[in-house]
């Protein structure tokens, strides 16, 4: 039952500010509930967590003001001696869970989202919500339909590894909450927020916030959908508003304190989007600077990149899987092209090619009702691969798979060199900044003002003035 009572978000361990160190002991519950079977099947689900997101993120000024969060509602919880555990995982998508027992996971994506203290409350006490009213022992587990990008998995790649990242990230992509869950979940959480001195009408804002995400998302792509709170927890116009009645029964607007310059002065630096170890997904650009390459994907194709493979998925269900294995010696490519890694493989279509002066092979395959193209090249101790998949007859199958072999290429040492990871900034409004000027700082997508709005939640005709904290994202 891996996952199985995932209640989906995330916790902090603290009991007092000075005390916290998140997953200090990771895999131990001594200190959360001991003989407790549901923290102890929690406690070994971390790992895999821990796995599937990146690994844990640490920065002591951020998870001070976390804590400060979660201890402020841990004294108004039903049981305020309880003992939380907190991980803030090193993942850009927007999530957050907890675990019974104690554990709460929040990822830097998220923070990223929120703007204040009153915010990141919210989210919190959402998911303590749903341990306090045990929904995640009630839930049945069911999967949802695999995506396109995940069919080349499991229907070509024989790769062990990979097939085990998706029986993960399947589990993690369990059956939603029923929507009366959600609901009872919010009105816990926003009783809780109220009674901790935080502004109620939190929980709606970034409810508004991730519906703006996700339709930043649609058009953006670049994050794995099934690794987001809004798998699971939809930001419908109803929600939104149920949320502001509930709010209103704790009190009116500007009755608590949304907290926004701790929140801002812990979230100052923290890593945005993709890791140096990952690689950076730059618009429809692919660049890792530790492995020395880079590759374009096709007009309208958007990027989902994981520490295993990137995956790519474009218009008219075509999908395009790219990775890499190191080698020894000098393989012959065709062989290599042979060996088993695919099934369906046409072996009359194996042909040796000499790519920017390397070794590599071309072939085709076929599977139920998918047809591959497929490029491999040795560049020096590493075979790339790249597999593009599309419905049995497409004619968009060869030109996408084209474009993106002939846009790969090696890094020169001064372009791996310039490449950084991108980190939000806080920064101070100055007398004449103007919303263009200000998001023109952002690095990372060409939607330079569509992504300043999102990240400081300015609805349209919002405005900012001198004086006012912003968050920008650059180097």
């Amino acid at each position: 039952m891996l996952l199985a009572f995932l209640s989906g978000c995330q916790v902090l361990d603290v009991t007092k500010e000075d005390a916290l160190g998140p997953s200090s002991n990771p895999v131990t519950v001594d200190n959360v509930t001991k003989n407790d079977r549901l923290a102890k099947l929690s406690a070994e689900q971390h790992p895999r967590i821990l796995a599937t997101y990146g690994g844990e993120y640490k920065d002591a000024k951020l998870e001070r003001m976390v804590a400060k969060v979660v201890g402020n509602l841990t004294t108004v919880s039903d049981n305020p001696t309880h003992t939380y555990r907190i991980t803030i995982l090193n993942s850009p998508n927007i999530n957050a869970f907890a675990l019974p027992g104690g554990y709460l996971y929040v990822t830097r994506g998220l923070l990223a989202l929120a703007n204040d203290s009153a915010e990141l409350a919210a989210v919190i006490a959402h998911e303590m919500g749903h341990v306090i009213a045990n929904h995640g022992i009630e839930r049945q587990q069911r999967e949802q339909e695999a995506q396109i990008a995940g069919r080349v998995v499991s229907e070509v790649l024989q790769d062990d590894s990979a097939g085990r990242e998706a029986l993960i990230r399947g589990k993690l992509r369990m059956a939603q909450f029923s929507r009366n869950q959600e609901l009872q979940a919010d009105a816990i959480g926003i009783k809780m927020i109220g009674e901790a001195g935080y502004d109620p009408f939190a929980a709606a804002r970034f409810l508004q916030s991730m519906a703006s995400y996700a339709d930043f998302r649609s058009v953006s792509g670049a994050t794995d959908a099934s690794l987001d709170f809004l798998a699971s927890h939809p930001s419908a116009p109803q929600r939104i508003e149920l949320a502001r009645g509930h709010a209103r029964r704790v009190g009116a607007p500007g009755v608590g304190t949304t907290d926004r310059a701790s929140f801002l002065q812990g979230i100052d630096g923290v890593l945005y989007g993709d890791t140096p170890e990952e690689g950076y997904v730059r618009g429809r650009n692919f660049v890792h600077p530790l492995l020395g390459v880079s590759f374009t994907v096709p007009d309208g194709f958007t990027i989902d990149n994981s520490a295993d493979a990137v995956m790519a998925t474009g218009p008219g269900e075509v999908a395009i899987r790219f990775d890499g294995t190191q080698v020894t010696g000098t393989p012959s490519m065709t062989d290599y092209m042979r060996s088993g890694w695919v099934t369906g493989l046409d072996d009359a279509s194996v042909q040796a090619v000499t790519f920017n002066g390397m070794p590599g092979a071309s072939a085709k395959a076929r599977a139920d009702r998918w047809e591959f193209d497929i490029f491999v090249v040795n560049a020096g101790n590493r075979i790339y691969r790249f597999l593009t998949a599309a419905p049995a007859g497409s004619t968009a199958l060869v030109p996408a798979s084209q474009m993106v072999i002939r846009s790969f290429r090696l890094l020169t040492p001064d372009e791996k060199a310039s490449v950084k990871p991108l980190r939000i900034r806080v920064v101070t409004v100055k007398p004449g900044d103007t919303l263009v000027s200000l998001s023109n700082q952002i690095m990372g997508t060409d939607r330079k003002l569509d992504l300043f709005r999102l990240i400081n939640a300015l609805p349209t005709g919002g405005t900012v003035s001198a004086g006012d904290k912003v968050k920008i994202i650059s180097e």
